[in-house]
């Protein structure tokens, strides 16, 4: 599939950035770039219905391996016809391979990564948490978070699991690491996410030949590296070498690196094959990604934000839960087309939180949801028409400008 040239088409270039537009082709209709894609962890974006979903005009949904293999299990959702059947959800899905659950939630918390490998001096892990996963050349061990159960993934279990879970497009198995690691565990990781990348496509391959009554699905790379440019610039070397449809950056960087380290990768990457950068979601951070090359993007803090009451607006994030809102009888924002603002007032929203009635999360995720894929969407639009300068420059100045909503 990575070879076939109407699988990703590039539309309009920016001629002063690296932004572009394109389609990818998946069997479950194409995904128009650049794209948010929401992520449905669980096989579901939680408190919203997929219906709602499409609604808002989302293109496709990202699940996670790690946790459906745990729960219901691969098998379950493969008997059910697939990760879209058995979730209601029409179009395009992602999975990704675990790779980050297995480890920030074996050993870590949130975004601060530690894993170890056996015998190096590197052991990084959360205070205060007890080590869940241990890494060792051929994959990783770990105990589950919901039961205490041991489990265990190679290269060629992620495969395995997706396949059964059945998305559009999947990723190969990786190995996370994060800042505070060494630059020597750094080169020995990213050597051993290159082993596990040509296991993943060996495997890929077999399992697509073996499950021929199922659909195509796209192996993305990962490519690694932290903040190291040499390792980051190998690393897309190498996967751009290997028979991937697309590649995932992914990894622990610094946000104020973001467009740089993005720069590095892009140089070494086919421009003929997407681009998916792994856990963006914040506004300016999506420009720059953008600007540098990215085409699409997955990140859990719209749903996540929402369910804590915090909503984007256009002239910047604000809480619900404030007394502003609580004789405020207008919509989050009125220049929102969400189903959310045409039906609900910030009234309603603020009493609905205070009382913890479920509607509030409900609610709050159909606007962020539909904020942010709006926001990439006329991304998308100002690079057809020449402007995405003038735009960037516009909505930061308005998001960022701290006003009162």
């Amino acid at each position: 599939m990575s070879d076939a040239p109407d699988y990703f088409h590039i539309g309009t270039v920016d001629s002063h950035s690296r932004a572009r537009t394109g389609t990818i082709n998946t069997p479950h209709g194409p995904i128009h770039t650049p794209a948010f894609i929401p992520v449905g962890t669980k096989a579901t974006v939680k408190s919203v219905l997929p219906e709602s979903m499409t609604q808002l005009g989302a293109q496709a949904i990202l699940a996670n391996a790690y946790h459906l293999y745990l729960q219901p299990g691969a098998d379950i959702v493969d008997e059910a016809g697939g990760l879209g059947r058995f979730m209601n959800w029409p179009g395009p899905t992602f999975t990704d391979s675990g790779g980050f659950q297995v480890l920030s939630l074996g050993v870590g918390f949130k975004k601060v990564l530690a894993m170890k490998v056996e015998e190096q001096p590197d052991d990084v892990i959360a205070q205060g948490r007890d080590r869940l996963a241990r890494v060792d050349d051929d994959g990783v061990t770990f105990k589950s978070h919901l039961d205490g159960s041991m489990h265990r993934f190679t290269p060629e279990v992620s495969m395995q699991v997706q396949a059964q879970l059945g998305a559009d497009i999947m990723f190969a198995f990786d190995e996370l690491t994060t800042l505070m690691n060494t630059r020597d565990y750094q080169v020995d990781s990213l050597e051993r996410t290159r082993r596990w990348a040509e296991r993943c496509v060996v495997e890929h391959d077999r399992l697509q030949q073996s499950r021929s009554n199922t659909t195509a699905q796209a192996l993305f790379g990962v490519i690694q590296g932290a903040q190291h440019e040499d390792l980051r610039r190998k690393a897309a070397r190498d996967l751009a070498g290997m028979d991937f449809s697309g590649f995932g950056i992914g990894g622990a960087l610094q946000k104020d690196a973001l467009g740089e380290i993005l720069g590095w990768v892009v140089d070494e990457l086919p421009d003929n094959k997407p681009r998916h950068l792994l856990g963006i979601g914040e506004p300016d951070d999506l420009f720059v990604a953008i600007a540098s090359g990215a085409d699409t993007f997955d990140c859990v803090s719209p749903s996540r934000v929402a369910r804590n009451s915090a909503v984007f607006h256009r002239n910047g994030r604000f809480n619900l839960l404030t007394a502003a809102s609580r004789r405020a009888f207008v919509p989050i924002d009125d220049a929102c087309d969400c189903y959310t603002c045409g039906h609900y007032t910030r009234a309603y929203l603020h009493h609905a939180f205070k009382a913890k009635e479920m509607i509030a999360a409900t609610l709050a995720t159909i606007h962020n949801e539909r904020f942010i894929v709006r926001l990439v969407d006329d991304i998308r639009h100002s690079i057809t028409v020449g402007q995405m300068s003038d735009f960037q420059r516009e909505f930061i100045g308005r998001y960022y400008a701290a006003r009162v909503v």
